[in-house]
């Protein structure tokens, strides 16, 4: 993306009419506007997501996405200007191949990996210390005594190599944690996916916390799971189409594996489905970003992303929409 397509408006110095060069963008929040006030050359119009589009919004080249909600092209096909759409999320599966040629999209990476981490943590000390147990003992004043597993000295293996793979890890450390991380592509400190069937056998844990692709979609099927050692915890703070449910439930079912599971397919998870009755298996209904402040952190990030498009340069957070 070469510069910010620019809308221009006009003032008036020394008396001469100057043209300043400013960047329109549509922000759903008012926390959005708040957060983007400060930016030179942006202009920020505040929309409704479920009305009409206001006056002016004709001339916007910037579209925030709300952050909760899924993709609309029938919004972006009536921006003739949009150059960028702007997401509050870190994942970007809903809008990827809804945007038009000559429109790019940016994630807020790095505003959610914190608390997404914090999850993962929580989970695995939930599970490997069996407090979903110990709380169904205490609602029926059961004392359920009786030893549990630990995470101290575990080895765990996180699909991802981005931001929320590498605050995982960084919370797993202080737990004397052997966490490896695995990327698409194996580098400096990073293993390859092509490695993960010689991996998936000598850890303890599996944390997914890697995007939501068409090359991703599935990939923890039966055959990735049945090489998860006896006892081994699936992890998914990713996306709910990265594991086959049916895969899972078989091994939840026989007992042999653990899971936590912040997203499912399908989601929301009817109250029907098998998996809520599974044993050994802990679900929260995607709430691992969803704390407080976590529509702040977002729009700081997606200011630093808006900051460099009106500037000329590409936004950081540039999604590849090939995958």
């Amino acid at each position: 993306m070469s510069g910010a397509g620019a809308t221009h408006s006009s003032t008036i110095a020394a008396g001469f009419k100057v043209a300043v060069v400013t960047t329109t963008v549509l922000v759903p929040h008012e926390q959005g506007v708040a957060a983007l006030s400060g930016l030179p050359g942006v202009w920020s119009l505040r929309y409704d997501p479920d009305a009409v589009l206001p006056p002016g919004a004709q001339r916007a080249e910037v579209l925030v996405a709300p952050l909760f909600g899924g993709a609309r092209p029938e919004l972006v096909g009536s921006l003739p200007r949009l150059r960028l759409v702007q997401l509050l999320t870190a994942g970007y599966e809903s809008w990827s191949g809804q945007v038009p040629d000559g429109v790019v999209l940016s994630t807020a990476r790095g505003a959610h990996g914190g608390s997404t981490a914090e999850w993962v943590l929580a989970v695995l000390l939930a599970l490997h210390r069996d407090l979903p147990r110990f709380v169904r003992a205490q609602d029926a004043c059961h004392w359920d005594h009786h030893p549990t597993s630990t995470l101290l000295g575990s080895r765990v293996l996180v699909l991802g190599a981005g931001d929320v793979a590498r605050q995982i890890a960084r919370r797993l450390e202080p737990f004397e944690v052997t966490a490896t991380l695995v990327g698409r592509r194996a580098r400096d400190g990073v293993r390859g996916l092509d490695e993960l069937p010689d991996l998936l056998g000598g850890h303890d844990a599996v944390v997914l916390a890697l995007p939501h692709t068409r090359a991703t979609t599935g990939l923890v099927d039966a055959a990735f799971l049945a090489r998860m050692p006896d006892g081994a915890v699936l992890v998914n703070a990713a996306r709910g189409p990265v594991v086959r449910t049916d895969a899972l439930l078989a091994e939840l079912a026989s007992g042999r594996l653990r899971a936590a599971l912040d997203v499912t397919e399908p989601e929301p998870l009817p109250a029907d489905h098998p998996l809520w009755r599974a044993p050994g298996v802990l679900i929260t209904p995607h709430v691992g970003g969803g704390v407080d402040g976590a529509m702040e952190r977002a729009f700081a990030v997606a200011a630093e992303q808006i900051a460099a498009f009106a500037r000329g340069e590409d936004p950081p957070n540039l999604v590849d929409q090939g995958n």
